[in-house]
């Protein structure tokens, strides 16, 4: 399909800035548009944000591998860790006012699956991971 490009770093809060840097620099190299890039920045962000705080709840840290590759079609972005299963599955939309007058968060999967064209979710022994598809307005292959 094209370029493909990965990063495997420990799942802690100060591995989100240089994840944030992979993925900003792979959207440069594709060369893909600034309203595209922010959508694959949110939703990796807030993977790995939910991995972080949820994926490997009362367990040692593990990592995330972030894995992207790029055709002139189509982003595939595939995050796997090693911690609790969670298949996501797309949530209504939140309600802000509730959501902003309680407990912080609620917003992540929404993000996720308003940001890219599809989400799919595989868990093995060898780990989970979920799979963005972000189609890209560009012709040719």
């Amino acid at each position: 399909m094209g370029k493909k490009r990965q990063i495997a770093l420990p799942a802690e809060v100060g591995s989100l800035l240089p994840i944030r840097v992979f993925v900003e620099d792979v959207c440069s190299q594709a060369k893909l548009g600034d309203e595209t890039s922010y959508d694959i920045k949110l939703a990796v962000d807030e993977v790995c944000m939910n991995i972080i705080e949820h994926g490997y709840a009362g367990m040692d840290p593990g990592s995330i591998i972030v894995s992207l590759q790029y055709g002139a079609r189509k982003l595939v972005v595939r995050i796997t860790d090693f911690g609790h299963p969670f298949e996501p599955s797309e949530p209504p939309e939140p309600d802000a006012e509730i959501t902003l007058s309680g407990e912080p968060g609620g917003f992540g999967l929404y993000f996720i699956y308003r940001s890219v064209d599809s989400v799919t979710y595989q868990a093995t022994e060898s780990g989970n991971t979920l799979t963005l598809v972000k189609n890209l307005a560009r012709s040719g292959d």
